[in-house]
């Protein structure tokens, strides 16, 4: 099995796992509440690997695991003891991996030779996840410190190493000081971990808190371990411009839009889709040949049938 690096290295797209909590509301579960798609840790953890399974088989590269919303702060609150809460987080690898496992071994020996071993993404999303507020889409973060920021990611990120993801997805970032928390905590404190980071923007300039992705391509850039930089859970129509400013970071690019609807942070329901004629599968060829976009995905919104269609695509 290659590493992150090394898939990057030799393959010319890596198809993303896709949206959870979208795929579980299509299957008639209730997500409502702070925890989110991350109940169902607690209570039907087959439905979240069969989920898992279900991209596997249409063809995702990286398997994220369902940590997203699984902190240890927000277990806590939910009633879990620490030890209970650190054993959901360890769950959400075991779930990756026994989805992989299970699916790869029906593949046909053709289908295998068409695509790399899947990889298990450990994913570390934003302290924004936890406050459940929207924040995702603000960047704001109140009086929350560096350090409370750095206290928040550790024991998450060490638990999702621990329990032996390839990577880790830092994903749905809209807060510059959080993003260089976590480039900070991979050199300092995990210096052996790959990693992506994916940022939420609003407009084509800048990431969700109004810091420019100038600005952010270069505090990527300074990153051994962040192999990958990108924007995730947001309109695909900013990309076009937003992307060339993340190229100067010289790293690949990793896409993954939501659907086109738009998200209100405050009512957290959806509106209608953007006047957006394009499918995903058009807009990431768009990325791909223009951009170096390498990591193609869909966000909310999005389903199984779209990375389906990425991967008929892009592995015919």
């Amino acid at each position: 099995m290659k590493s992150f690096k090394e898939l990057l290295n030799s393959q010319d797209v890596i198809i993303l796992h896709g949206a959870l909590g979208t795929e579980m509301e299509a299957l008639g579960y209730d997500i409502s509440g702070k925890l989110w798609s991350a109940n169902y840790l607690l209570k039907q953890p087959e439905v979240i690997q069969k989920i898992h399974e279900t991209y596997v088989a249409a063809g995702s590269d990286l398997i994220t695991t369902s940590s997203y919303q699984a902190t240890i702060p927000g277990l806590l609150e939910a009633g879990l003891s620490e030890e209970e809460a650190e054993q959901i987080i360890r769950l959400t690898v075991r779930l990756a991996k026994d989805a992989r496992a299970k699916v790869w071994s029906d593949l046909a020996d053709a289908e295998k030779n068409k695509r790399p071993y899947p990889l298990i993404s450990g994913d570390v999303g934003p302290y924004a996840a936890y406050l459940a507020n929207g924040s995702e889409y603000t960047g704001d973060y109140g009086q929350v410190s560096l350090q409370e920021l750095k206290e928040f990611h550790r024991p998450r990120i060490q638990l999702l190493l621990d329990e032996g993801v390839d990577l880790l997805a830092m994903e749905t970032i809209p807060n510059a000081a959080e993003a260089k928390v976590l480039r900070d905590l991979l050199a300092e404190e995990f210096p052996q971990a790959q990693a992506y980071m994916s940022f939420t923007i609003q407009t084509d300039m800048a990431i969700s808190d109004g810091t420019p992705l100038s600005e952010i391509a270069e505090l990527i850039s300074s990153s051994e371990q962040v192999l990958a930089v990108g924007i995730n859970c947001s309109s695909p129509l900013l990309y076009d411009k937003a992307l060339p400013l993340l190229q100067k970071s010289k790293k690949p690019l990793v896409t993954y839009p939501n659907s086109g609807e738009v998200y209100d942070g405050a009512t957290q329901t959806w509106r209608p889709k953007d006047k957006d004629a394009l499918t995903l599968v058009e807009h990431s060829k768009k990325w791909h040949a223009a951009n170096n976009a390498k990591i193609l995905g869909g966000c909310c919104r999005t389903r199984p049938n779209d990375i389906k269609a990425l991967y008929s695509e892009f592995r015919g």
